[in-house]
């Protein structure tokens, strides 16, 4: 019987090495699987090279990640928003190496990974720094730069249903990047709030198919001080 479920986020990380690729869903903080940062933090892997729309949020997931040394580099589309005080403090320091990625790129990139494209051209960056040391082409009468699939040793996403296969839904915005980096890692950890039987999910409405996802950890959702439960897009 297929199983994909893990009763912890410690146990679905606990064999990630140093040195890995990880790729951590979420813009900004809407769908950022915390307990799976979190737990990736307290197993101790280092070394680790992250790919994240952001370089970190106040003090919480990949920002303490950073905090902590465990990041050798980040690579994402926008690492100075206003919280993003450790990535800054790391890099001003020369402790962390970034590489910069327009987000259209960033995402492209992930998704020619997971679809075994070996690279594609794109106007993007043409001309500037972010062009240096790249193959340029001219196509059309409109010159273009070749970019380079982003694999990934783990990826680590929030979703909001999913089955014991590991056929994932999202809620919102948190669905964001979550989908193509499932298809781009080796190894791909999700968070559900809920796990349904077989067949409750709508094929229709499946966004990543289980054939993607390794690991399946359940996180209730929290409880808001109301007394009821967080329905945000996050």
């Amino acid at each position: 019987m297929i199983d994909k479920t893990v009763p912890t986020p410690a146990e679905a990380l606990a064999d990630v090495p140093d040195g890995a690729t990880v790729m951590i869903g979420g813009f900004g903080t809407a769908g950022l699987p915390d307990e799976l940062t979190e737990a990736l933090l307290a197993q101790g892997a280092r070394d680790l090279t992250v790919v994240n729309n952001n370089a970190g949020n106040g003090e919480h997931g990949l920002a303490a990640l950073i905090a902590a040394g465990r990041v050798r580099k980040v690579i994402c589309s926008f690492p100075r928003q206003a919280d993003s005080h450790h990535f800054d403090r790391a890099y001003r320091a020369g402790t962390i190496e970034l590489e910069l990625v327009p987000q259209g790129n960033l995402a492209e990139r992930i998704r020619a990974a997971g679809a075994g494209i070996g690279g594609f051209f794109t106007p993007t960056g043409y001309g500037t720094e972010l062009a240096k040391g790249k193959e340029t082409r001219e196509i059309g009468g409109r010159m273009y730069v070749f970019e380079s699939p982003i694999h990934a040793d783990v990826a680590l996403i929030k979703a909001e249903r999913g089955d014991r296969w590991g056929n994932l839904t999202y809620r919102k915005t948190a669905r964001n990047f979550g989908p193509v980096m499932a298809t781009a890692a080796k190894v791909t950890v999700a968070t559900v709030h809920e796990i349904v039987d077989l067949g409750a999910l709508d094929p229709e409405v499946v966004v990543t198919p289980g054939l993607f996802v390794q690991r399946l950890v359940l996180i209730p959702r929290a409880p808001t001080q109301a007394g009821g439960f967080k329905t945000t897009g996050t």
